[in-house]
């Protein structure tokens, strides 16, 4: 069997998460973060925990246009506030909430297809 080696054609590939920190190509990140495949903006900020979002929060990942948002919520899946949904959702973005590690394999898949998406991922304080 022959195996190749695949290289992304988009800038940030997120190649793991958890609960605490991130890589994103070879930085390893502990602080929340927002990344889109041609961007990443490492101060994002969010509140330790997703129950504490609210809809301000949403303003920079809007910003960027995605046709889809996928936040993380840490090493489990948390949903947000139901005041949070709303600002994607009466704009016609998609917004999926999932834990971190789901967050950056759903991004890699979307990315890969060239999709519109953001990625926000809330990371605990080590």
């Amino acid at each position: 069997m022959q195996l190749s080696h695949e290289r992304p054609d988009y800038a940030w590939v997120l190649r793991g998460a958890d609960g605490q920190r991130a890589r994103v190509n070879d930085l390893i990140l502990e602080r929340s973060f927002i990344l889109t495949p041609d961007r990443l903006l490492e101060d994002w900020p969010a509140p330790a925990t997703a129950a504490a979002l609210e809809s301000a929060h949403m303003a920079p990942l809007l910003a960027m246009s995605p046709e889809l948002v996928i936040l993380g919520t840490g090493s489990r899946q948390v949903f947000p506030s139901p005041a949070v949904l709303p600002a994607c959702l009466t704009r016609g973005i998609g917004i999926e909430v999932m834990n971190n590690a789901a967050a950056a394999r759903t991004y890699n898949v979307l990315a890969g297809e060239g999709r519109r998406v953001v990625v926000a991922l809330l990371l605990a304080a080590p």
